[in-house]
């Protein structure tokens, strides 16, 4: 065993009695866990499946003095070919549960953000057809106002119940989130999503189901969803669209080993192949600092880099 197993066995046998055995796997390939498929290993990777674990988890980890992250469902996230050195807490896996109450959904933090919208077509529900084709959890979706097609989560958001920074936990209403263009307080006050209802309206499923087909077919004929990417990777600069100025700079096709910006849609880094995170951060780079020469505008990046 060596010195730095050693070091976290206390912590690992507290989080076993928090969590079980079985949720507590040691040198997890992060590759395993983000749309891009690269990344390397995190020292530790724990499923919490209720709020309180998830509270104890992180508590555990403070007292520890070890570094932690709250993953989803790791669409928007770049993790390093040297992994994470502490520990990714995967609500993702394990907060899953969904209720209906008349017009109103509550999904806790891991269901897929394109789940919770079928599940809402099957219900006559109506209001997260634009979420149809958007890869995330409803946590990172809280978290980043995700949105796509004229829609987000902040036109249908009620409220979320959260875990704030002092282990406290509060039901949060979507007005004080100050949600705008891929932000809210959940990112910029450190608040982890436990779960999020959504204020829905009645509506035909057939008339639902006809909207998220459409939209489906749009992002098909437009994007790379044939290959690993975390979708689009800049936000949209002011007064520009990002893919517009990277097709402009040329850039479309420029490739490092197996990331390349996409030849069918220059918003999107995609791995061809055999892709490390060296190789996409290196693309990323590449196009922040060719778009910003050319025409004096630094793209930002929408995708989170850890380790």
């Amino acid at each position: 065993m060596s010195e730095s197993d050693t070091a976290r066995e206390p912590l690992v046998w507290r989080l076993r009695a928090i969590v079980g055995e079985d949720n507590v796997r040691a040198d997890e390939p992060m590759s395993d866990h983000t749309t891009f498929k690269v990344g390397g290993p995190a020292d530790l990777y724990v499923v919490p499946e209720s709020a309180s674990e998830v509270r104890d988890v992180l508590l555990a980890c403070e007292e520890a003095g070890v570094d932690c992250f709250v993953l989803g469902r790791g669409s928007d996230l770049l993790v390093s070919d040297e992994g994470y050195r502490g520990v990714i807490v995967a609500v993702g896996d394990g907060l899953m549960g969904v209720s209906v109450d008349g017009t109103e959904m509550t999904c806790q933090a891991g269901v897929d953000l394109r789940e919770a919208s079928e599940m809402a077509c099957e219900l006559g529900l109506s209001g997260l057809e634009f979420a149809c084709g958007i890869p995330g959890s409803v946590g990172g979706a809280c978290f980043m106002n995700a949105g796509a097609y004229g829609g987000c989560v902040a036109d249908v958001l009620k409220c979320v119940r959260v875990l704030a920074p002092d282990g406290s936990m509060d039901v949060v209403e979507a007005s004080e989130l100050d949600m705008g263009y891929r932000k809210s307080r959940v990112a910029s006050d450190g608040l982890i999503v436990l779960s999020a209802t959504f204020g829905l309206e009645r509506g035909e499923p057939e008339r639902i189901r006809a909207t998220m087909d459409d939209l489906m077919s749009r992002r098909e004929e437009k994007q790379p969803l044939d290959l690993p990417s975390a979708g689009s990777t800049f936000k949209r600069p002011e007064g520009h669209f990002a893919g517009k100025l990277i097709m402009d700079a040329g850039l479309q096709g420029y490739r490092v080993g197996g990331a390349e910006v996409s030849r069918k849609h220059a918003g999107f880094v995609v791995n061809v192949g055999g892709a490390t995170a060296s190789d996409v951060h290196a693309v990323i780079e590449h196009v922040q600092d060719e778009v910003e020469r050319q025409f004096g505008v630094r793209l930002e990046p929408e995708v989170r880099f850890l380790g």
